[in-house]
């Protein structure tokens, strides 16, 4: 059944609305079944991993489907995976450059977006690579015969029945069609955001393509956070998504999309779409609603859908039981959300193998300071799991934790590549303008930085930093497309008036502290942290009295410790105050022999934010405060993902007087401790 659509003659966006919900609610009817084999539209109530337990993946990016095999494109290692019945994994091309998303023709050839060499490329069945349409390594725009024909940046890919290959050049902000020997533009041109027809037709970043209800094509159209219909004609219209970039369940019209980044549609029509980091559907009412299956907050665990979390997905596919394959790009695995056994739930010693060990890090690249010259050491100024901002009271939504390592430099100094990347998130950059700026790379960030520009603005002349400019010609932001490659030494841009760049040590969602993921040249610490004070609070906040000469510290119910430290490091000035790298505590009795110190508090990984009312005490407070105070709950437990609220029980100890001694700790081994003495009598 084809019910034809013209909407962008139709003004009125109620009548826009009561035809899609016709579409999906005869989509949703098998009686009049829009092609498929399934006999219902699956609930998907689980998500399982499926493959990239070993490692195999660098970033899984684009997915298509082929009898009951799975293709998968990897960014990072530039090549595409297959992943067999049996969920063994194997190669089967190499050597290409960031390729994305991946579709299959009617002759079972597969269709690669190759967007790092701006080009779209075919690889047979027996593994043979050849060009497609575009000019290698070469980026631009023009439409013509294939191989004159020029791409920016290309990520989407979907292939019609009869051969045509839709594209969508992500960084042209077009949706283009290969076919006949030619390329040409269907729809697009100017970054920003108007429904229309043909070249009057704004879109921003367009990243997933698929076809839909015959002959009409799906946009994930990320950087308007919405999805958008194109017709053959040129004609475009708004599907769903009110474009202000907030995350909501809703009708078409009032849902919000964070970033669209793939899209897929099964035998029903319904369609699913990747957004941020959580995967929506519509369709499967009897009305257009757009719902969120999985949670959509960013983590990596399986289990019931809408609890399980991903880390920024790609790609997505349906098989033939109507499975929906998810590429999870940062968690570096292929995942499944099935009502039929499939994948299996990843245990947290799966996990931890994943993610690189700061060793392993270090391994990877030498390390380098992001200024020149490279060896020198500049001083640090901040480091992983200080807390941000102020906690006034119990009010802890205004505050969180740093999540990287600032070292110093001058204004309008020229800040350098640490290492050797390639760009894979298709919006790497975020903040433009503020003081906040960053670009993200697969292994490290870099944040307060005028990116690609000296500090009077001017650009830099390098095409991998795309900017945008309003009517009167001023810089209002910037794309620096996936697949652009950055050498270790290169300049990313010059410093803001914060002087210093923040930098981040590993992936999005598993950060390192950068002290141990890199160990910067001649960085040192021969300075003890400094404990100030230790603070006693009962289990409702109450402080205990500590302070009196002569006062006996009698303990009867559970007790809190808080403990005021810092930390300096070797080059620093005195009035630097850092956040120490791990705290613990003991309790000794008198005649006792001393046990082994409880380390409770580690900040070699990045806590989630969730955890720092866990880790420090109201009245805690650093950055852009006129004094820094890190008053640490060091009877809470906090490390890495891992976090609760723990207590000295009195009652589990005998009658006597006891020490309680604090310990802080730095990353070079130093360590400080201060004695308190209590008593327990009942």
């Amino acid at each position: 059944m084809h019910l034809p659509l013209r909407l962008p003659s139709v003004p009125n966006r109620l009548l826009l609305v009561i035809l899609f919900g016709i579409l999906t609610s005869v989509s949703s009817c098998s009686f009049f079944r829009l092609g498929g084999t399934s006999e219902y539209s699956q609930e998907l109530k689980h998500i399982r991993t499926l493959a990239g337990f070993n490692r195999e993946f660098g970033e899984p990016f684009g997915i298509a489907v082929w009898g009951s095999d799975i293709y998968v494109s990897d960014g990072e290692r530039s090549k595409i995976s297959r992943i067999a019945s049996d969920g063994t994994v194997s190669t089967i091309a190499e050597n290409l450059n960031t390729p994305s998303g991946i579709a299959f023709d009617v002759n079972g050839d597969l269709i690669v977006a190759d967007t790092g060499s701006n080009t779209v490329k075919r690889i047979a069945a027996d593994g043979n690579v050849s060009l497609l349409a575009g000019v290698e390594n070469r980026r631009g725009f023009a439409d013509g015969p294939v191989l004159t024909a020029l791409f920016n940046g290309p990520i989407g890919v979907a292939v019609s029945p009869d051969g045509a290959v839709f594209v969508a050049d992500s960084y042209n902000d077009r949706i283009r069609v290969i076919e006949n020997g030619n390329v040409r533009t269907i729809a697009g041109g100017k970054r920003g955001f108007a429904d229309g027809i043909g070249s009057e037709v704004q879109f921003d970043t367009p990243l997933g393509v698929t076809l839909w209800h015959g002959d009409r094509l799906l946009v994930a159209d990320s950087g308007n956070g919405r999805v958008r219909v194109v017709e053959r004609d040129g004609a475009v219209w708004t599907l769903a998504g009110n474009g202000d970039g907030q995350f909501r369940d809703g009708t078409p019209p009032t849902a919000g999309f964070v970033s669209p980044t793939a899209i897929a549609v099964d035998s029903f029509q319904n369609i699913y779409v990747a957004d941020g980091n959580a995967i929506r559907v519509t369709g499967r009412r009897s009305f257009p609603f757009v719902e969120t299956i999985s949670d959509n907050r960013r983590g990596f665990s399986d289990g019931e859908s809408i609890r399980s979390r991903l880390n920024r997905p790609s790609g997505l596919a349906l098989n033939k039981s109507g499975d929906l394959i998810i590429s999870d790009s940062e968690n570096q695995v292929v995942r499944i959300a099935t009502d039929h056994e499939g994948g299996r739930e990843i245990s947290s010693e799966q996990k931890a193998a994943l993610r690189y060990s700061p060793e392993q890090f270090r391994g990877l690249q030498p390390a380098r300071w992001p200024y020149d010259p490279p060896e020198r050491a500049r001083e640090i100024a901040g480091t992983l799991g200080e807390v941000r901002g102020q906690i006034k009271g119990e009010e802890y939504d205004s505050v969180w934790f740093h999540n990287g390592l600032d070292i110093t430099g001058g204004f309008g100094e020229t800040a350098r590549f640490v290492r050797s990347e390639t760009v894979l998130d298709p919006h790497a950059v975020s903040n433009f303008g503020s003081p906040r700026e960053l670009i993200r790379m697969p292994t490290l960030g870099y944040i307060h930085i005028r990116l690609g520009r000296d500090k009077a603005d001017n650009e830099f002349d390098d095409d991998r930093f795309q900017f945008g400019r309003d009517e009167k010609g001023r810089l209002i932001d910037l794309r620096v497309p996936r697949g652009a490659r950055f050498r270790a030494g290169e300049a990313i841009g010059t410093l803001n008036a914060l002087n210093h760049v923040h930098l981040i040590a590993g992936r999005v969602g598993t950060e390192m502290n950068a002290l141990d993921a890199l160990i910067l040249p001649g960085v040192s610490d021969s300075i003890t942290p400094t404990i100030e004070k230790i603070k006693l609070l009962d289990q409702n906040w109450t402080e205990i009295e500590t302070e009196k000469v002569g006062n006996r510290i009698n303990l009867t119910g559970n007790t809190r410790v808080v403990v005021r430290a810092y930390d300096r490091v070797d080059g620093n000035s005195e009035r630097r105050r850092l956040g120490v790298y791990r705290l613990g505590y003991q309790v000794i009795r008198a005649d006792s022999l001393l046990s082994d110190i409880n380390w409770t508090i580690n900040f070699d990984r990045m806590p989630p934010n969730g955890a720092v009312k866990y880790v420090y005490a109201p009245g805690s407070r650093s950055g852009y405060t006129p004094d820094t105070v890190f008053d640490y709950i060091v009877t809470n437990r906090v490390s890495g993902d891992e976090f609760g609220e723990g207590f000295i029980d009195p009652n589990s100890l005998e009658n006597g007087r006891y020490t309680l001694r604090v310990f802080a700790a730095d990353y070079f081994g130093n360590i400080a401790s201060k004695d308190l003495t209590f008593e327990v009598s009942r």
